[in-house]
């Protein structure tokens, strides 16, 4: 019995939030392409994140990182992507991800709350001229805001990886490239196609690596 109450919650929840069940391998791809398709509306902002993070790091700043889930991980990904390198060899970029220190997480949570496990942590870590990247699908997370509050107080550049309609975080952010889905995984597979484009971006626009249109 309850786990027909479960089922039925779900197609209900389902129903109401417009999200239909993707069950194929062609659906899924459809449904991705359909997304990526409209990825060119986000072009002209993923040039001003480009442009603003590349600005930061030549002054000697530094990226900050912070999403749930999902969103966490590619926190993690894109730091040590820029940490680490892309492809080409080239010097390490400064960027932190906020999702990774579980004793700075479990600590803040417990004695702050939840909301506050990022926001600390800018607040700790930031500096006036930092950039600050948060991602989030429904671009509602509530962490996520709060860390976008502290870094407008210290005078970080807030940058938003977001979904759907950008949910409250838009609102708060100086550049949002908003995911035109409602569907979160296509979201995450558009964010993660936007952050690996923009640490190739960041490379060329430091000049540690080669334009391949200047080749």
């Amino acid at each position: 019995m309850e786990r027909a109450s479960a089922v039925f919650a779900a197609v209900a929840y389902n129903r109401l939030m417009g999200i239909k069940p993707v069950t194929t391998f062609a659906d899924s791809l459809s449904a991705h392409i359909a997304a990526f398709d409209r990825l060119t509306e986000v072009q002209p902002k993923l040039a001003a994140a480009t442009a603003a993070i590349a600005s930061s790091l030549r002054y000697g700043g530094k990226l900050l990182l912070c999403g749930n889930g999902g969103s966490a991980a590619d926190c993690q990904h894109i730091a040590a992507e820029l940490t680490g390198r892309l492809c080409a060899e080239r010097a390490p970029i400064a960027a932190v991800a906020l999702t990774t220190d579980s004793s700075a997480l479990t600590c803040i949570g417990n004695d702050y709350g939840f909301d506050q496990v990022f926001a600390r942590q800018v607040r700790a870590l930031g500096h006036r001229g930092d950039c600050l990247l948060g991602i989030s699908t429904s671009g509602n997370s509530v962490n996520v805001l709060k860390a976008f509050e502290a870094a407008a107080d210290l005078g970080l550049t807030r940058i938003g990886f977001l979904g759907r309609d950008g949910g409250k975080l838009i609102a708060h952010c100086d550049i949002a490239l908003v995911v035109p889905s409602t569907d979160t995984a296509r979201i995450q597979e558009a964010h993660i196609f936007l952050a690996h484009t923009l640490c190739a971006d960041i490379e060329i626009a430091m000049g540690l690596v080669p334009d391949p249109k200047a080749v």
